[in-house]
């Protein structure tokens, strides 16, 4: 999905050379409560390799607008994640929100994760509160599963 005048979205590996860039893209105040910052995203993927994380800036046309980070093939032995996928951070920078980025960088996630083993659903999670995303992700197709991941209620996309 392209949204109009705003170029093809894609995504594109973070490197030394766009990563201050990326970094800089944050939410609005009121959504900082819901989604964690690009470095605090990075800093915890650093942190936590069991839990194959895999992540990407969000461009449309040359213009950096968000960041993406799924839980990429969890092997079935590390059950203190959800998996073997899960969309764990998708921020779009306040000032590229209601142009459908968000929806078509969850378009290219799904693409991608369909191309992997054992996917046959992507997980998500989301905080409570008034302003979550869960709108969002309902729309898309996503279903709250009934269950609970540190503290949070889990989404699910099938994806067969």
């Amino acid at each position: 999905m392209t949204p109009p005048g705003s170029g093809r979205v894609t995504l594109r590996e973070i490197t030394d050379a766009n990563r201050s860039e990326i970094e800089s893209l944050a939410v609005t105040p009121e959504q900082e409560t819901f989604v964690a910052s690009v470095t605090e995203s990075l800093i915890e993927a650093a942190e936590t390799p069991d839990a194959c994380p895999w992540y990407r800036a969000i461009y449309a046309g040359e213009t950096p607008v968000g960041f993406v980070m799924i839980s990429d093939n969890i092997p079935t032995d590390r059950t203190e994640y959800v998996g073997p996928y899960f969309l764990w951070r998708l921020l779009v920078d306040a000032r590229y929100q209601q142009r459908g980025y968000g929806r078509a960088a969850l378009d290219l996630i799904v693409e991608y994760v369909r191309t992997r083993p054992r996917a046959d659903r992507l997980f998500s999670s989301h905080v409570l509160g008034d302003g979550s995303p869960v709108g969002f992700y309902l729309k898309y197709g996503f279903v709250l599963t009934g269950a609970v991941h540190d503290g949070e209620p889990l989404l699910e996309l099938a994806l067969r």
